[in-house]
């Protein structure tokens, strides 16, 4: 199967244990692996896409930005620009700058070793099995779908990435800031003891929302515009609770080992909102893990209140507060038992140390293949925005059943798709 054949569809269900297996790239196995250079192919030139990109050349002496690709040409050159401050390391002609809804194909068969996947989460699970069909490594920014065939896809990927020893790397960027780290060990670990309840938010202000009365300009395509603005389509972004709060979603899942929730309550809605557009604004969420556990999640974007992205991780044994700062509390909440301390000389930000350990890793020849709590992380984001939704309690179960399927794979920018209506709790039906 070509990866221009690739249809997310016909995938669901097939393990792909019939495809070839492909391994590490060539330059990786060589004698010398730290002198070869590794070729990089960002496909989303975006702020985030270009962050990734900055990442990347950052991580190791030895790489290229080789090929770049976007569905507008006007942000490969702003990214380019932004770019610039690496020299001859970034390495990317006209020729290999591929603008439109295909560009991805083409910065795969551009003889780039390793990809970077920032472009809007819609598409991330058919650019994500197209990689791994090529042979490609690859950093996957989250969220990695924004419905359940997304998700579902995103696990079949992952299994056959395993099959040709590809390297999968996420965007939960939390999980690499290194204070972080250390605290949530505190909780994994069993140090501080079980998990009695948590309390994360995420609340800061809408990316580049539509404005009141706006609308899509004469002549142009349904899909063109709404990429264009893909922030506020949930078939592109999967909603706020998905696009950017999903970090917080993440800790959760992570504070809880990963284990699978039962289930979620939930409510939501558009207060501040009342552009075209057809995402919420804020979501409140209660997942029911094993044990009478309870997991609180409260998000929202509204612009000039208060913002803050906070953990409070309630344990037996003290209270972990992140991220800021990382710190334990005794079990009544008073007293500081612990707060972290930087070691000298060690990499802090976590964008970096995400890229840092996934090109260290190559080098040594070692496999990278975090896609199946990638993918599960995604469904609980999913899973709590279902359940605000349809007003409904959705257990874990149910949502993996589901069909949701929320775009064809196949949309080009001229084509006629309608919005999707606002999701009315009551009205609104999973699918």
């Amino acid at each position: 199967m070509n990866p221009s054949d690739f249809n997310r569809r016909k995938f669901l269900g097939v393990a792909g244990a019939t495809l070839a297996v492909a391994g590490f790239p060539a330059i990786v196995r060589a004698q010398d692996a730290s002198k070869q250079v590794l070729k990089i192919g960002l496909i989303g030139c975006g702020g985030r896409g270009t962050g990734a990109a900055s990442q990347a050349l950052s991580a190791d002496p030895n790489v290229k930005l080789w090929a770049m690709g976007d569905a507008f040409a006007p942000a490969i050159t702003n990214s380019l620009n932004q770019l610039g401050k690496f020299g001859d390391k970034v390495e990317v002609p006209e020729a290999r700058r591929f603008s439109g809804l295909e560009s991805y194909k083409e910065v795969l068969n551009s003889g780039v070793d390793v990809v970077l996947l920032a472009s809007p989460p819609g598409f991330r699970p058919l650019h994500l099995r197209a990689a791994i069909e090529a042979g490609k490594h690859v950093f996957a920014e989250k969220p990695m779908a924004v419905d359940v065939a997304g998700v579902k896809s995103v696990m079949e990927s992952a299994k056959l990435a395993k099959q040709k020893n590809l390297s999968i790397q996420h965007g939960f960027c939390w999980r690499f800031a290194p204070g972080v780290r250390e605290a949530y060990g505190k909780i994994t670990s069993g140090e501080l003891g079980r998990v009695i309840s948590l309390y994360g938010t995420y609340m800061g202000t809408p990316p580049k929302p539509l404005q009141p009365g706006m609308k899509k300009p004469d002549g142009m395509g349904d899909v063109e515009w709404q990429v264009a603005w893909w922030n506020n389509f949930e078939w592109l972004s999967g909603g706020p609770i998905l696009e950017q709060a999903i970090h917080t979603v993440d800790k959760i899942a992570w504070a809880m080992g990963d284990v699978a929730p039962i289930a979620a309550v939930a409510n939501g809605g558009r207060a501040m909102r009342t552009d075209v557009g057809n995402v919420y604004d804020h979501y409140n969420v209660a997942y029911e893990y094993p044990n009478g556990v309870i997991c609180h999640f409260g998000e929202r974007q509204y612009p000039g209140l208060h913002g803050e992205v906070s953990d409070h991780i309630y344990c037996e044994k003290g209270t972990v507060v992140c991220p800021d700062m990382p710190m334990v509390l005794g079990p009544d909440g008073s007293k500081r038992q612990w707060m972290y301390r930087a070691k000298p000389g060690t990499e802090q930000n976590m964008y970096q140390v995400c890229h840092n350990e996934f090109f260290a890793a190559l080098r040594k020849g070692e496999t990278i293949n975090t896609g199946e709590y990638m993918a599960n992380s995604t469904m609980l984001a999913i899973l709590g925005r279902e359940a605000a939704h349809t007003g409904q309690r959705i257990t874990w179960e149910q949502i993996w059943g589901a069909n949701q399927d929320m775009a064809p794979d196949t949309l080009k920018f001229p084509d006629a798709f309608p919005i999707a209506p606002v999701p009315v709790p009551g009205v609104y039906k999973l699918a």
